[in-house]
């Protein structure tokens, strides 16, 4: 007997609300912006119950104020499934997400194909983490070999640094090529069959591979991503005014840059450009820079990331419209204010770097053959990454991972996404629970962070009625951050004291995006602070800040309280 699932949709009628802001006109357009997860307060989902006593799924939507019950067995009417098929599981899209999903299969003994209409490693890969990566690691050398006074505290003489752009621009590209063609080997040396072409679904099992060739397949997997979103109003020519993906070709480096967005792209892309020597102009839609991150780290980070570099910003503004540099006339970007959309500013800027978050890819793929409805633009499914149709029903043997659901916008969770499908369509049932998955940004120092913010905690406590407490650790009582005279930083941890229960953990610091992931582990197993503070963690590493973090929280001496099962969303 098939189980049953109740997804309870809040007023917002999207699945998908994007808890950033940036600064642009409010579309209507599909959009995601961030790369950070979203979290389950900021999507309105409740709690996903199980029964065994039905096989049926309800959608309810406190909107409409009504519920409609479907059953999760029905098959389209749209097209008949074949009775045999070329392949147990096809994968529709080769970025890092479809790659993670083929790689578990084929260890599950599936046989496998993922189609490809571009290059394999999608979005990540190609243009996003990769090559990213690559720059930061250029900014982060720069950065050191220009600061002097760190030099000079560690007993170090440098002469003044240079950079050869093309060089810094071959080392992206080089990475990505790299990285690849790893990820089309493994594929293959596995025996993931390869089909190049672009993917359209023709009904149930069946794909259509470019022109003429179809295929089907026992169960498949949508994993197509997300390409970046260009508000209406901002001519983008691909020189002048960028998208992320033009940007990571380092084509040129502008005198004066302005960025349209503070979040993730826009903060990385600012280390780079300043560390390069760039003066950066932020451009931000609310009251204050960085809005998707906790507060007190979005603060510290401002005043390490943004005060001491040649940055400045508008906040509380949109950008209308922004034309492209031509016949000698600069960058111009008109600028309203953002609640009362009048005219605030113009800017002359050498470029423009539009850097407002990712829209999911998912035009074209004949989702009309099986009744889906995207939900501006994302694909509507339940915590199994199960497609939801039209009507509320779940289409059999159709899923659908990564940024096209929008549930997370973050390539190790489409990864992770996909192998939990692979758990379920190998026979075991499997949730991820999404507020254990890290999300990181790679400035210098970096950003890390895992579960929830200090208000999102907060709105959570008093909903449920338990308390929470903070505990904070900084890097300056840290003896290897001593030792490499980075002492900027610091550790919270949101927790209940009742139970111990972690709900979440944000550092700021060197090497924060690796030491997250203890915290991550934590949540996903349910350890409690009082468990996880007899771990021991080697010395002198930079792993004793989360040591200390955890020792210093105050958990009730004879806590009783369980801590609530993992909750996915």
């Amino acid at each position: 007997m098939q189980s049953s699932l109740t997804l309870s949709v809040s007023s917002h009628t999207s699945l998908t609300i994007a808890r950033s802001s940036h600064a642009f006109e409010p579309s209507s357009k599909p959009i995601n912006l961030r790369f950070c997860g979203l979290r389950r307060e900021a999507l309105g989902f409740s709690s996903l119950r199980q029964s065994s006593d039905s096989h049926r799924v309800r959608l309810a939507s406190s909107a409409r104020g009504r519920r409609v019950f479907v059953s999760a067995a029905s098959v389209s009417d749209n097209g008949s499934a074949p009775k045999s098929f070329d392949y147990d599981l096809l994968i529709i899209g080769a970025g890092v997400g479809g790659h993670g999903a083929a790689l578990h299969a084929v260890e599950k003994g599936l046989k496998t194909a993922i189609v490809e209409g571009d290059v394999v490693g999608g979005t990540c890969v190609n243009r996003g983490c990769v090559p990213s990566k690559a720059l930061l690691a250029v900014s982060g050398r720069m950065r050191e070999l220009q600061n002097e006074h760190h030099l000079k505290a560690l007993g170090l003489q440098v002469s003044a640094a240079g950079y050869d752009r093309q060089g810094v621009a071959d080392h992206a590209n080089n990475l990505a090529s790299k990285i690849r063609g790893n990820l089309t080997n493994s594929m293959k040396a596995l025996g993931v069959d390869i089909l190049t072409g672009f993917g359209t679904i023709l009904g149930p099992q069946k794909v259509k591979v470019g022109s003429d060739k179809v295929v089907t397949a026992k169960n498949i997997i949508i994993a197509t991503g997300s390409v970046p979103f260009v508000p209406k109003g901002i001519e983008v020519d691909g020189k002048t005014v960028i998208t992320s993906d033009h940007a990571l070709k380092l084509e040129f480096v502008p005198d004066w840059i302005a960025i349209v967005g503070s979040g993730y792209i826009g903060l990385e892309f600012s280390d780079v450009y300043t560390a390069l020597g760039s003066e950066v102009t932020f451009i931000e839609a609310l009251d204050q820079l960085m809005p998707g991150f906790d507060p007190e780290i979005g603060k510290l980070a401002q005043r390490v990331l943004i005060n001491p570099r040649k940055i400045d910003y508008h906040t509380g503004v949109f950008a209308t419209k922004i034309t492209p540099a031509k016949d000698g006339k600069p960058v111009m970007i008109e600028l309203i204010d953002a609640k009362t959309k009048e005219p605030k500013d113009t800017l002359e800027v050498d470029a423009a770097l539009i850097a407002t978050g990712r829209a999911p890819f998912t035009q074209g793929l004949g989702l009309e053959s099986v009744n889906v409805e995207t939900q501006r633009g994302f694909i509507p499914v339940d915590e199994r990454m199960r497609v939801i149709d039209g009507s509320g029903n779940l289409v059999p043997h159709l899923y659908c991972i990564g940024d096209a659901n929008g549930k997370m916008m973050l390539a190790h969770a489409a990864s992770a996404q996909g192998i939990s499908v692979v758990e379920q369509v190998t026979g075991r049932d499997h949730v991820l629970n999404h507020l254990s998955i890290p999300a990181a940004c790679f400035t210098h120092p970096e950003i890390s962070m895992v579960g929830l913010t200090e208000p999102q905690a907060r709105e959570k406590a008093e909903k449920e009625g338990f308390e929470i407490s903070i505990a904070k650790t900084s890097f300056k009582a840290n003896t290897k951050a001593l030792a490499e005279n980075e002492g900027e930083g610091l550790a919270k941890l949101i927790y209940r004291p009742d139970n111990g229960e972690i709900l979440g953990v944000h550092i700021f610091g060197l090497h924060a995006a690796d030491l997250i992931h203890e915290a991550s582990n934590a949540i996903a197993l349910g350890t409690r602070i009082q468990d996880i503070k007899l771990a021991v963690h080697a010395h002198p590493t930079l792993s004793e800040v989360l040591d200390e973090l955890f020792k210093s929280a105050k958990v009730k001496a004879h806590a009783s309280i369980p801590v609530s099962e993992p909750i996915a969303v």
